[in-house]
């Protein structure tokens, strides 16, 4: 039997790079196919370029059903509801849907009163998910550039509305982002990935890649820093998620049928 290849080497400078466990693998495929589900037996080959063992698979999958990350039914493994908000970031973080932006700024003020620690800190984290960022407690603000659906629940806690700030937006954009920051974590992302040949480190490093475009602001051309990698990031790992989802479809070979059984 193999070891796990728990570890990933060669990690760049300025890059966040988690260690491979059978449980972050397997969520990373099903957050990466459409639908979010795949039989055991393709698992089991995928995994395998890890060096995790089908036993060791099964008893990750096993705790991730009670653990209600995952559904099974008849042998096939998928995300469960509650993952799948999961998913959708993803999706937009990689696809984001823009809309030709109109010089305005979209501002939310939060209203709500006495919340405890707990609820601002939840409401502060689902802001930034819609890719706002805070100007000063309770006020929070982006570019109108984005289309996507307003969560109904926010409307009893804050104030939503549009409005044209005085100062320039670049310089605004600039104190509300650190766009210089991003802008070269992703550069060292897309070089690292470029020098990669083994299946782990490609596959974390990819997965870096995505947590990063989660945070980015995705902001109107005019006001990034140029060059701006977010499209080219956007394009490494769209052609890497084509291979993983190709290689999840092909037929297995006979010797993998063997040790699937």
């Amino acid at each position: 039997m193999r070891s796990m290849r728990m570890n990933v080497t060669q990690s760049p400078d300025d890059v966040e790079l988690r260690p491979l466990s059978a449980r972050s693998v397997v969520l990373s495929l099903l957050l990466g196919v459409h639908p979010p589900e795949l039989p055991v037996r393709d698992l089991v080959r995928s995994v395998e370029p890890f060096g995790i063992a089908g036993s060791t698979l099964r008893a990750a999958l096993s705790r991730m059903v009670t653990a209600g990350d995952l559904d099974r039914a008849d042998g096939v493994y998928r995300l469960s509801e509650r993952l799948l908000e999961r998913q959708r970031r993803q999706d937009d973080a990689v696809h984001p849907r823009t809309r030709t932006w109109d010089g305005s700024w979209e501002t939310v003020v939060v209203t709500a009163t006495g919340r405890g620690p707990a609820e601002r800190a939840e409401l502060r984290a689902e802001l930034s998910r819609l890719r706002l960022a805070e100007l000063r407690e309770g006020v929070w603000l982006r570019p109108a550039n984005l289309r996507r659906p307003w969560p109904t629940h926010l409307t009893e806690v804050a104030q939503r509305f549009t409005a044209r700030p005085e100062q320039p937006d670049r310089a605004l954009a600039a104190t509300l982002w650190p766009l210089d920051d991003w802008a070269h974590t992703a550069g060292a992302l897309l070089a690292h990935v470029d020098r990669l040949t083994h299946p782990a480190d490609r596959f974390a490093t990819f997965a870096a890649i995505v947590r990063h475009l989660v945070t980015d602001p995705v902001l109107p051309d005019d006001l990034l820093p140029t060059p701006w990698p977010a499209p080219a990031l956007r394009a490494a790992y769209t052609d890497y998620q084509r291979e993983v989802t190709e290689a999840l479809h092909r037929e297995p070979t006979s010797m993998e049928r063997l040790d699937e059984g």
